[in-house]
C-alpha cells in the first residue's frame, strides 16, 4: 500500500493519496482545489487516480474533487447519508453506511458518523494483502487528534437554526461506533491545530483509536450525554464568514478551475486607474513593513498561514481586489486564495513606493504609551481577539469587538475618541487598524505588543476575566 498525507498549513487541512501498488490504482480523500499536487504524486509513483471521495460537504475550504475528476476521469464516491437536504447536487456514486470502495487490493468501508454534519462519513481502510483487519480510519471532521468536530457550524456559519443540539446528540452516538474499533487502528483526520472546525485540535497529525479514547476530552463522559453536549458546544471559536459560501459551493454545481491562475502584474498606470475606481487593495506584506508606509485605504492581511482565513473574513465573492506582494510570493498567495474560492484577483503590484500615491504610516504605540491611555474618558480601548480569549483575560474597561466582525460593528466605535486597539501579539490588530483607517477612523492607535507584552511585563493590574478584575 502507498500512503501520503498532504497537509495545507494555511487552512490546517489534510488530504490523502492512497494507492494499491499491485494494480496501480489510487484514491484521493478530501482533495484541496489546487490539484496539481495529487497529479504530481501519481506521476512520480506510477499511479492512476481512479477514485475520489470526501468525508462530508466541507465548510472551511473549497474541495477539489470535481477538478481532479475532470482532469483524471476518476469516479467520485460521495455520501448519500443525512437526508434530502444534505445531498450533493452533481453526478457521483452515492455512499451509505457499510458500503465498500475497492481500490485494487484495498478496501475502504463507509462508516456513517453524523454530528459535525448530518451526511458525515468516515472510511475504515483495510490493506488486504497484508491483513483482513482494519489499519486506518479517515475521520474527516468527526474525530481529530485531541478533539472532535463541532456541531454548531451549520447554525453559526450557514444560518441553519436548531441544528447544533441535534448534531451534538448525533455526535455522542457516533463516538460509540468509533470507540468500538480496534485500539491499534490509526486515526487520520481532515484538520490539525489552527482549524476553526474544533476548539482543541492537536498539533500531531495522526493518532490511534486507543490513544484518543484515553486522551481526547470527548471520550471522558461515558454515558453522561448532557454534560458531553454542554462541553462540546461551549467555547467554540468564531466560524469565519466564508464558511457559508464554502458549504454552498461544495454542494452545488459550480465552474471548475483546472489550473493555478497566473495573475498579471499591473503597471503603475493600471494600478492607479483601478485604485481610483475603488478596487480593494490587499497589502500582504508583514505588519512591520505595512506600518512603515501603506497605501491609504489598503487592508493589511499578511501573507502567512492565516492569510486565507482573514481574506475569507474580509473579502466577498463578488468584488475584485488587488494584491500587494513580491513576485516570488504571488503563486503561494494565489493557491491560498483559490482554496477558499477567492478567484477575483484583478492583478498585483510589488512596490508600494512606485505606485505614485503618498503613503501613510501606522500609529503604533508601545507598552508605556499604552498605559497612559487607560481609564481616560476620551479614550476607547478595543480588544479585537476572539470571545474566548477575551473572557479568559483582558484589560479592564476594554470593549470587545472581534476583528472578523469589525466591519459590521463600526457603529460601536467612536470617531470622537482616541481609539486604541490590541490583540494577542499584533497580527490581528494590524488587520483591525487597516480596516478602521479604511473606514475613516483617523484617531486610532495600535498597541502592537498586545496581551503578550502586557502579561510578559507582569502587569497584573487591570487584568480581567469574564467575571472579575484583578487589581
Amino acid at each position: 500500500m502507498f500512503f501520503q498525507h498532504i497537509y495545507d498549513k494555511s487552512l490546517a487541512q489534510g488530504s490523502y493519496f492512497i494507492g494499491c501498488q499491485a494494480t496501480g490504482e489510487a484514491i484521493v480523500i478530501d482533495a484541496k482545489r489546487d490539484v496539481d499536487t495529487y497529479l504530481e504524486i501519481a506521476k512520480q509513483n506510477n499511479f492512476k487516480i481512479t477514485h475520489i471521495t470526501e468525508t462530508h460537504i466541507h465548510a472551511d475550504f473549497l474541495c477539489g474533487s470535481r477538478e481532479l475528476s475532470a482532469i483524471t476521469g476518476a469516479t467520485m464516491y460521495l455520501s448519500n447519508e443525512g437526508g434530502p437536504d444534505w445531498q450533493y447536487e452533481f453526478e457521483h456514486i452515492g455512499l451509505k453506511d457499510n458500503d465498500i470502495i475497492k481500490v485494487g487490493n484495498l478496501t475502504l468501508q463507509v462508516m456513517h458518523t453524523p454530528g459535525h454534519t448530518p451526511e458525515s462519513i468516515s472510511f475504515v481502510l483495510t490493506d488486504h494483502p497484508a491483513s483482513d483487519k482494519p489499519v486506518m480510519i479517515f475521520t474527516g471532521d468527526f474525530v481529530f487528534v485531541g478533539d472532535i468536530g463541532r456541531p454548531d457550524l451549520l447554525e453559526k456559519a450557514a444560518g441553519i437554526k436548531g441544528t447544533k443540539e441535534i448534531g451534538a446528540m448525533q455526535m455522542f452516538q457516533s463516538l460509540k461506533k468509533f470507540a468500538a474499533l480496534p485500539e491499534y487502528v490509526q486515526v487520520w483526520s481532515a484538520h490539525g491545530a489552527g482549524s476553526a472546525c474544533g476548539k482543541a485540535l492537536g498539533a500531531v497529525h495522526s493518532s490511534t483509536v486507543g490513544y484518543e479514547k484515553i486522551r481526547n476530552w470527548a471520550f471522558q463522559f461515558n454515558e453522561n450525554e448532557k454534560d458531553f453536549i454542554a462541553n462540546l458546544l461551549a467555547d467554540q471559536p468564531e466560524p469565519p464568514k466564508y464558511f457559508a459560501m464554502m458549504k454552498h459551493l461544495n454542494k452545488v454545481k459550480r465552474p471548475l478551475l483546472l489550473e493555478v491562475p497566473i495573475h498579471v502584474k499591473l503597471t503603475d498606470k493600471q494600478f492607479l486607474s483601478a485604485y481610483k475606481k475603488g478596487i480593494k487593495i490587499i497589502d500582504t506584506r508583514n505588519k512591520m513593513d505595512y506600518a512603515k508606509g501603506f497605501i491609504p485605504g489598503s487592508l493589511n492581511i499578511q501573507g502567512n498561514n492565516s492569510f486565507s482565513t482573514w481574506a475569507g473574513w474580509l473579502l466577498n465573492y463578488q468584488e475584485q481586489f488587488i494584491l500587494i506582494a513580491n513576485d516570488n510570493e504571488i503563486e503561494d498567495l494565489t493557491r491560498k486564495l483559490m482554496r477558499i474560492g477567492l478567484d477575483n484577483v484583478y492583478g498585483y503590484i510589488s512596490d508600494v513606493n512606485e505606485a505614485g500615491i503618498e503613503l501613510q504610516r501606522a500609529d503604533i504605540i508601545n507598552l508605556e504609551a499604552f498605559k497612559t491611555y487607560i481609564n481616560k474618558i476620551n479614550v476607547q480601548i478595543v480588544d479585537v481577539r476572539g470571545l474566548t480569549e477575551f473572557n479568559t483575560a483582558h484589560i479592564e474597561n476594554a470593549h470587545h469587538i472581534f476583528v472578523g466582525t469589525l466591519q459590521n460593528n463600526l457603529d460601536k466605535i467612536s470617531k470622537d475618541k482616541e481609539v486604541i486597539i490590541y490583540c494577542q501579539a499584533g497580527d490581528r490588530s494590524s488587520v483591525a487598524y487597516s480596516l478602521l483607517k479604511r473606514n475613516g477612523f483617523n484617531n486610532v492607535k495600535n498597541f502592537a505588543g498586545g496581551m503578550n507584552e502586557w502579561l510578559a511585563h507582569n502587569d497584573q493590574k487591570m487584568i480581567c476575566t469574564n467575571s472579575t478584575c484583578l487589581n
